[in-house]
């Protein structure tokens, strides 16, 4: 099986709280059979860094770090990456990754 790039932001009080939430809707959407080259597929998250950026800085950085296969998201089966994004209200977070297809 391949692999393919998702992105997704994610609100919560928490980033733990987020993913979970961001899985959970991934899973119900494509089902959980796994494969489905969605967040549904990863099992943990790693912060990236901490400073809230804009949602676009946020892709930008996303894609970066995609486009250099940066190791703490090159892995269909490792962690997905997170970055913090500036938002009114709820902590926001922009979730990326490679998930298996």
């Amino acid at each position: 099986m391949g692999s393919v790039d998702f992105y997704i932001t994610a609100s919560g009080p928490t980033l733990e709280a987020a993913f979970k939430q961001a899985r959970e809707d991934a899973a119900g959407e494509h089902g959980h059979g796994g494969y489905t080259g969605t967040i549904a597929e990863k099992h943990e998250v790693t912060l990236i860094h901490t400073v809230p950026l804009t949602e676009d800085d946020a892709m930008k950085h996303a894609y970066g770090l995609i486009d250099i296969c940066d190791p703490r998201v090159d892995d269909k089966w490792g962690p997905a990456g997170a970055l913090p994004i500036r938002a009114d209200g709820e902590s926001t977070w922009l979730l990326f990754g490679w998930a298996s297809y």
